[in-house]
């Protein structure tokens, strides 16, 4: 089966078989006009850029499966110790987690935090002395720079199979916000509009270099312009990005169950005393959706309304009715609760400020 070149473009068809898996020697010399076949290409300058980057490219594959829901993603070795750069989406939602390596190892990975602000996240796993980028080294593009993308577009790669690599050029930086209302995306800053057609299952998390193999950028999630049904083929600047995954690597936007506990308060806030009614929680990980909110309530007079999903409780990441509840334990009953929930695809912090409860009920109950 051969992939096929729109205007410089590769389209690479779901493959399976292993012997059906195309090289990214192939890959790239078949999107390289004017190169005489994979030889030319091994004595060009961008077989250097490959061979230097597939290493640091991760395979993720996580929750999904269901129609529209593939169960793979893409990552991006950012230390040598095993933290793992990518999108954060619902490939992420589970506890179980495949890291899988360029040479085809495997490893059991763990959400290490998320910003849902950035639809970042960060994983690690158990490993030393890998090949990483710095992203203190990372860098910026300007339009028309040529750049190219790695990422396991449909689950080419399974094993030490190489991902994919496009060759393009950045078409243009701009910011999603001068989108909003026609590409549903809690993320609304700064972008690379890409000339390469990155926007397919598995591409998030990818990763973005420039011709001589420095960082510029992860791919984004896929993301398709409501009024005329095209799709966008973006990539959000490492520079957007370093911020959170530091703060993530010191402890913020991070899940409970991997932060140090603490002592929990002699009364604590409960969801009844907020106002708050989640959707029956009928799975291990249900999510925290807004069933309803009580009328009066420090929930309702805050703003939260019905089907908001609460992502971050504080700086906690928080991904199921039982983490949250868990959250809130923590939180003493006069003290308020920083909700950041997403509603229709826009991220809105809100404050909750608790109603006192008399002192014949401290339990926390309205």
């Amino acid at each position: 089966m051969k992939p096929k070149i729109e205007n410089r473009r590769l389209i690479v068809p779901r493959m399976r078989s292993a012997f059906c898996v195309l090289r990214w020697s192939a890959l790239v010399a078949l999107t390289s006009l004017g190169l005489c076949g994979a030889t030319a290409f091994a004595a060009s300058p961008l077989a250097a850029t490959v061979d230097q980057v597939q290493p640091k490219i991760v395979k993720i594959f996580g929750a999904g499966g269901v129609r529209g829901m593939e169960n793979y993603q893409s990552g991006i070795l950012i230390s040598s110790e095993g933290h793992i750069l990518t999108a954060f989406s619902h490939v992420l939602d589970t506890d179980y987690i495949d890291a899988v390596l360029a040479d085809g190892r495997k490893f059991d990975a763990k959400l290490l935090g998320a910003d849902p602000r950035l639809d970042v996240a960060v994983l690690k796993i158990q490993a030393t002395g890998l090949p990483a980028f710095d992203l203190s080294k990372a860098g910026s593009a300007e339009a028309g720079a040529r750049i190219l993308c790695f990422s396991n577009i449909f689950e080419v790669a399974m094993g030490d199979e190489q991902a994919t690599v496009q060759r393009g050029t950045v078409a243009v930086r701009t910011r999603l916000e001068a989108r909003r209302g026609v590409f549903d995306t809690p993320y609304h800053g700064p972008v690379y509009v890409l000339d390469v057609t990155t926007n397919n299952p598995g591409a998030p998390g990818g990763a973005l270099v420039s011709a001589r193999g420095q960082l510029l950028g992860m791919l984004g999630k896929e993301l398709r312009n409501s009024l005329n049904n095209t799709w966008l083929n973006y990539a959000v600047p490492i520079g957007e990005l370093r911020q959170s995954v530091e703060e993530i690597e010191a402890g913020r936007f991070v899940a409970r169950r991997d932060a140090p506990a603490e002592k929990k308060p002699e009364h604590s806030i409960t969801l009844a005393a907020l106002g708050v009614v989640l959707v029956p929680d009928m799975l291990e990980r249900t999510p925290p959706f807004v069933d309803r909110v009580q009328p009066g309530s420090p929930a309702a007079k805050a703003g939260l309304r019905a089907d908001d999903l609460v992502l971050l409780c504080g700086d906690r990441l928080v991904q199921s009715c039982k983490a949250l509840g868990a959250e809130l334990e923590l939180i003493d009953y006069e003290d308020p609760v920083k909700l950041t929930v997403l509603r229709d695809q826009q991220l809105i912090e809100l404050t909750l400020q608790p109603v006192t409860p008399s002192p014949s009920n401290k339990k926390g109950q309205l």
